[in-house]
This record gives structure tokens, C-alpha cells and sequence, in this order.
């Protein structure tokens, strides 16, 4: 499959920075939604997070005529039964800021011990060209601080705590991030199978 550009299917400005950063090798141009102001805000109908990623792929596919690359991605809390999951970017309604978001979970988990705030941060990357339908996922097991840790990053990354480290993700450096976050493993499985399938 021969192209020149992707498109990527996001209006969010961190989630296109990550994914920007690890597309940054490939032979091809990257676009994003800020070269495509005619695009709004996409209805994401889906009942799983491939869903909603292909959903948002093929809508921006359909408008653009570029292949498009889109994220969704959900955290997975056990306590809650796997809420916030699809519904994590909205979980205290509709435009609302990260930090109304993190506010709304730990009044969820308020008073809950830490042995039962383990939680997983899944993400699930889309490609889509009329030729060519491709998608993969990451995930990354933690739990949730009783309160905020850290001020880098972006979302829910404050109180998402890492087993492997210790660390929330607000607490590392982007480079550390990207090389074990949900996102960033989602990222470089994309990365190899586009540099097998475009040419």
C-alpha cells in the first residue's frame, strides 16, 4: 500500500503530541485535525474502545480522503467494575476538564483501601484507507493514589500509579512515559505494522 500522508483523528492536543512523537520516523507526512477545521467533534456511538477508534478513523477517512489513525482509550477500574472505561474523557460529563475527571474517580473511590484500587489503562489504535484496515492495543496495569501525584502529563495520569515503578505517570518524564504507557506501546505495535504494509 502506497500513501503520503496520515491524518490523525484527534482533537485532543496531548493525545496528538504522543502520537505525533511516535510516528516520527515513518516515511510519511502527518496531518492532523488542525489542517481539517471543518471537522468537529465525532460521535463516538461505540460499545468498546476498538469500536470507537474505528469510528472516529473512518469518519475522518470519509471527509479527508487520507488514511487516518485514531486512539481510544479507557481506564479500567476493578472497584467500579471497569468504569470509567469508554466513557473515561467524559466520566463527569460532557466538556469537562481532566481535572473535573480525576475529581469525579477519587470521590468514587473515596474511603476505599488500596488493595482494591487496582485499575488498567487500555488503548486501542486504529488505522483506516479504503485498502487497508489495521488496529492494535496497549494496556498497563496500576492502581489509584488517594490523591494527585505529579503535574506532567495529561488526563488521569496524576493518580494512575505504576507497579513496575512506583511512579505515577504525573511523575515521569515524557520519554519514560512513552516507553511503558498504554498509548506508547499501542504506538510502536502501529509503527511496525505500517512500515510492513505501506510502501
Amino acid at each position: 500500500m502506497y500513501i503520503k500522508e496520515i491524518v490523525l483523528a484527534t482533537h485532543n492536543k496531548d493525545k496528538k503530541l504522543e502520537m505525533e512523537y511516535a510516528l516520527r520516523n515513518l516515511k510519511v507526512k502527518i496531518l492532523s485535525l488542525d489542517n481539517f477545521p471543518e471537522i468537529g467533534e465525532i460521535d463516538e456511538s461505540g460499545s468498546t474502545l476498538l469500536e470507537n477508534s474505528l469510528i472516529k478513523a473512518r469518519e475522518v477517512n470519509s471527509i479527508t480522503g487520507i488514511p487516518a489513525i485514531a486512539d481510544d482509550t479507557g481506564l479500567e477500574v476493578e472497584f467500579l467494575n471497569g468504569a470509567p472505561g469508554i466513557y473515561s474523557a467524559r466520566y463527569a460529563g460532557e466538556n469537562v476538564s481532566y481535572q473535573d475527571n480525576v475529581k469525579k474517580l477519587l470521590s468514587e473511590l473515596s474511603g476505599v483501601k488500596e488493595k482494591l484500587r487496582n485499575a488498567c489503562f487500555r488503548t486501542v489504535i486504529s488505522f483506516y484507507s479504503p485498502e487497508k484496515e489495521l488496529w492494535v492495543d496497549g494496556s498497563i496495569e496500576g492502581m489509584i493514589t488517594k490523591k494527585p501525584l505529579g503535574n506532567k502529563g495529561f488526563g488521569y495520569d496524576s493518580v494512575f500509579l505504576v507497579k513496575q515503578n512506583g511512579l505515577t505517570f504525573g511523575q515521569m518524564e515524557k520519554e519514560e512515559k512513552d516507553k511503558i504507557s498504554h498509548r506508547g506501546l499501542a504506538l510502536k505495535k502501529m509503527v511496525k505494522l505500517l512500515k510492513k504494509n505501506i510502501s
